[in-house]
């Protein structure tokens, strides 16, 4: 009995860890890849342009099916409250059956129910607006596919950003940890040395303010990281409350001087914004296509059956057969365009303008991406450079503190000393860590002024 109670109490202890375990949000770990990954499948604007392509692909479908053969019917009950009348010259009627003196008489023709039903086929034979609109929607999604490589673009730059933020976040908190648990130690020495006579009571005071600096600092760092989190979470399309880490970390992440051959074989279609203007350009060029061919004659076939009837009795409709007399016609229709007072032509030149105004834009992008290519080619080698400065400044930093320690502790050094070491070291650490940052975030700039973010 003893041996069932002791199985029943172990399934049962082990059941409810599950349900706890399970219960329990669990911890995501992303790369880079696949942080960009997660967000070009869930971040809700890049699924909302997404959208866009297939809204562009319908409008095709609708352009299409201008063309293709367009059938309706049609029925038509009328009740003739009062029926009309027709005059008609007196000499149509026998003489004597007309009043003297009048000349027409009123007649009523029809009847007081007429009904008519029929069966309409229109089918374009040729319109020259109509392939050109049909190539030009075609475009017109090319355009939208463009605006999903934007978003995506504009993405992928935000996430690494995002991601290269949480972390630096993540190591200087780390290194606000360190230095909290090295003035920790140095503050309990401290102490013991003015316990013992070796220190005096002001020595103490300078670590403890020191000390309570780093317990701020420390606070700060863990918000910090906390929001860059937030922010980064955000661009992926996650939940606030999700639960995630980063697989990565600095050491992976590789900064390199531009090699010679970086923009070598550039071209300024691969910036998404130069490209789109070409396909704005086509556009535009399209639409004046579409404004000529309007000079043109339009040909089209159209057929229409049916049937009519008029009763003066309402039941009768109900009794379909010959009293209901069938009528068919079909043709080709042409419409030719003659004269429109010149507006066609005022379009078309509009048009033109607007291609030229195109052109300077496309000019205007180009010098605008080369001063680009230039600037951050100029800020990221120059960021390398302050990089490495700060990060051996950092280094030195590091050892004057160390050596400043060390001569306290044997008698042979002032306490001033090593606050002033500690200050500067801590000045070294944080002037490091925001020129890792800035290095990291030039190198995606960079990355995207020679359109190589989605080239990876």
């Amino acid at each position: 009995m003893k041996s069932y109670y002791k199985l029943f109490f172990l399934v049962g202890g082990w059941l409810l860890a599950s349900q706890l375990y399970a219960q329990a949000p669990q911890v995501q770990s992303y790369t880079l890849d696949q942080s960009i990954e997660y967000a070009i499948a869930h971040n809700p604007n890049l699924r909302s342009v997404n959208l866009g392509i297939k809204a562009a692909e319908k409008k095709v479908g609708e352009t299409l099916a201008t063309g293709l053969p367009q059938v309706g019917a049609s029925a038509d009950l009328g009740n003739n409250i009062i029926i009309p009348s027709s005059f008609l010259p007196a000499s149509f009627f026998p003489p004597g059956s007309v009043p003297a003196g009048q000349d027409y008489v009123p007649v009523k023709f029809g009847t007081q129910y007429v009904g008519r039903a029929s069966l309409n086929v229109d089918q374009m034979i040729f319109n020259g607006s109509y392939f050109v609109g049909l190539k030009a929607s075609r475009t017109y999604t090319e355009l939208s596919r463009k605006e999903v490589i934007s978003s995506k673009t504009d993405l992928i730059v935000a996430i690494k950003k995002a991601y290269y933020s949480v972390l630096v976040s993540r190591e200087r908190l780390g290194l606000v940890e360190k230095n909290y648990q090295r003035l920790d130690s140095l503050l309990a020495q401290t102490k013991a040395m003015y316990n013992n006579g070796f220190a005096e009571k002001i020595d103490v005071s300078r670590i403890q303010v020191q000390f309570n600096n780093i317990i701020t600092a420390k606070n700060t760092n863990a918000i910090g990281m906390e929001v860059s989190m937030n922010i980064l979470k955000w661009q992926m399309g996650l939940p606030m409350d999700s639960k995630i880490e980063l697989s990565d970390n600095l050491e992976s992440i590789h900064l390199q001087v531009l090699e010679d051959d970086f923009g070598k074989n550039f071209d300024y279609n691969n910036r998404i914004e130069y490209s789109k203007l070409e396909v704005n350009r086509e556009l535009v060029k399209l639409d004046i296509k579409n404004t000529n061919a309007q000079y043109l004659p339009k040909l089209d076939f159209y057929g229409n059956y049916g049937a009519s009837y008029g009763t003066s009795a309402f039941g009768s409709f109900l009794a379909f057969g010959a009293n209901w007399r069938d009528f068919a016609v079909y043709g080709i229709r042409a419409n030719l365009p003659i004269f429109d007072g010149l507006r066609k032509s005022n379009q078309v030149q509009q048009k033109k303008i607007q291609l030229q105004q195109l052109e300077n834009t496309k000019e205007f992008t180009k010098n605008q991406i080369d001063m680009e290519q230039r600037q951050t080619s100029l800020t990221f080698s120059n960021n390398l450079t302050t990089l490495k400065s700060q990060k051996e400044n950092m280094q030195l930093a590091e050892e004057v503190y160390n050596v400043s320690v060390i001569k306290y502790q044997q008698g042979v050094g002032s306490n001033i000393e090593v606050i002033n070491a500690d200050a500067s070291y801590k000045e070294a650490q944080v002037n490091y860590y925001a020129a890792l940052y800035d290095a990291l975030i030039t190198s995606v700039d960079l990355e995207k002024a020679y359109g190589k973010i989605l080239s990876k």
